[in-house]
């Protein structure tokens, strides 16, 4: 019973750490947005910004999950939109669209794929 109750507290405290960083990272990707917009980059624009913000939404959602396989589903989930995040992410450095600078932007979006793989990792283990 211990062992399951440190392993909650050990989730909750990824969980906060996640939401933050995913809501950071949300307005961080601000900025790339509106360049590409400003550069009639539409689909780029779009696809990126989607999924740059659908991360944290997950993991907002996770936090409401009303079971272990519904936050471990979820946070799954924002695993999947970090990952193809950052697929956009190479794809508009490698086609020049914008000339922001995108290697902070990458660099934090590895840091959320990073912390979402241990979160989802740990659900499964423990379950």
């Amino acid at each position: 019973m211990i062992y399951f109750i440190k392993l909650i507290e050990n989730i909750n405290m990824k969980d906060n750490l996640i939401q933050q960083k995913s809501f950071d990272f949300a307005l961080k990707s601000i900025p790339l947005y509106k360049d590409l917009l400003a550069k009639h980059e539409f689909i780029l624009s779009k696809q990126f910004f989607r999924s740059a913000t659908s991360i944290g939404a997950n993991v907002k959602e996770a936090s409401a999950g009303y079971s272990r396989k519904d936050f471990a589903a979820k946070m799954g989930i924002a695993s999947k939109e970090a990952r193809e995040c950052y697929y956009w992410l190479e794809l508009i450095e490698a086609s020049s669209f914008s000339e922001f600078p995108l290697s902070q932007l990458k660099e934090e979006n590895l840091r959320l794929i990073r912390i979402l793989t241990a979160i989802v990792k740990t659900c499964q283990s423990n379950s």
